[in-house]
């Protein structure tokens, strides 16, 4: 079986009758036989010594790194498997006599399902293309959410030739030293927050227009840093060094970097998931009206708790403990939560429903990637810092 034909087909509303002849164990084996690279770590260094690194590593399986791993592999048929069973319902809820099922809530629910089929085929095929592929693969979304975020507030023609720099400079700068890997990290974690956030204003300046000039600068500068600096972590996850203990002992994490990452994606994306459904069953007290109507700290409480034990249970996918990935996870649907509401408080700001309509069933892309951009900087730093490897 052709595995990019596999995901093509995954990635349609295929009819009911055909999605019962897709096997998922056969996809995984097309997987597995494609991307299974096999890489060495760095085992010289020693952890950062102020962190209870105990707390969150625990012992790998392997010795020896794989680009998709067992465990990698369980997950990603998880969620096809889930992904499966959305389109079942959608299509069963479909059927139903309108005096049952609100027509408006079933349209809602299978736009939903179609987007998140795209959006997981196009990340799969990324991480099917190897870690370029993953990294080029965010540099476009990055590149497409900051022209979103950049053309729902109006600019001079002052500001044009710095947008040029935004562009076609900084954003591909970014993703390169990303894609060199670890070994520029000081160089791509400052890039964009100091060296771009000095240009940026400057070179507005230079352009001799002064109307509105801090709010021209500002509006580039945090769309740079969201859609660009914060983003391009996640593919990032996929050079960190990380490090485990075994019988006390330090030693290199043989799991897959791939894996975590998805990890990571699927936590954020199931923590809005959660949120709404809370939301919808037991919400109250809206958080914030005139920002956000749909959320409520009865939906972001239940939300963030499932989170926490779905993290829990996904221990065995990631370097940490069964507590330290409940940890990590609770800040994610924090932080994704943060996101939402930031990006929401925006959209009001500039008085428009969604960043665009890119996405079908999600409006635009920045719509989508909202909670990945703020959870991303913070999951991937406290990744580095409690189980990566020095050097």
């Amino acid at each position: 079986m052709n595995p990019f034909q596999s995901l093509a087909n995954l990635a349609s509303p295929a009819p009911l009758a055909s999605l019962a002849n897709l096997s998922i164990l056969s996809i995984l084996a097309d997987l597995a036989d494609l991307a299974n690279l096999r890489g060495s770590l760095v085992s010289n260094g020693s952890l950062w010594a102020g962190w209870p690194t105990g707390f969150w590593a625990q012992a790998p399986v392997a010795i020896e790194p794989k680009w998709f791993d067992q465990a990698s592999l369980w997950l990603l048929g998880g969620v096809l498997g889930l992904l499966v069973a959305s389109f079942i319902v959608g299509q069963f809820m479909g059927r139903q006599p309108e005096t049952s099922v609100s027509p408006a809530l079933v349209q809602m629910f299978n736009l939903r399902v179609q987007a998140w089929w795209l959006m997981g085929a196009i990340l799969v095929a990324g991480l099917l293309l190897g870690r370029v592929g993953t990294v080029v693969l965010f540099g476009l979304v990055s590149f497409w959410a900051l022209r979103e975020f950049i053309t729902m507030t109006p600019t001079r023609r002052g500001d044009h030739r710095a947008l040029f720099w935004v562009f076609f400079a900084f954003t591909p700068a970014q993703y390169v030293l990303v894609g060199l890997g670890q070994s520029y990290y000081d160089l791509y974690s400052v890039l964009i927050p100091v060296y771009a956030s000095l240009f940026i204003p400057a070179r507005i300046a230079m352009a001799g227009d002064h109307k509105r000039f801090l709010e021209r600068s500002a509006k580039i500068q945090s769309g740079l840093l969201i859609c660009v600096y914060a983003l391009s972590h996640t593919p990032a996850l996929l050079d960190l060094r990380l490090q485990t203990r075994v019988n006390g002992e330090l030693a290199p994490w043989s799991g897959s970097r791939p894996g975590l990452l998805f990890y990571f994606v699927l936590l954020v994306q199931l923590a809005d998931v959660f949120q709404f459904a809370w939301g919808k069953l037991l919400g109250r007290r809206v958080i914030a009206p005139a920002i956000n109507a749909s959320r409520t700290w009865e939906g972001f409480i239940g939300g963030a708790l499932s989170t926490t034990v779905l993290g829990a249970l996904l221990y065995w996918a990631t370097p940490f403990t069964l507590w330290g990935s409940a940890c990590m996870a609770l800040i994610i649907a924090v932080m994704g939560f943060a996101g939402s509401m930031t990006m929401s408080a925006i959209k009001r700001d500039r008085g428009v429903e969604d960043y665009g309509t890119l996405v079908q069933g999600h409006a635009g892309v920045l719509d989508r990637i909202d909670s990945l951009c703020f959870a991303a900087p913070v999951f991937f730093h406290l990744t580095r810092v409690t189980v990566g490897m020095a050097g």
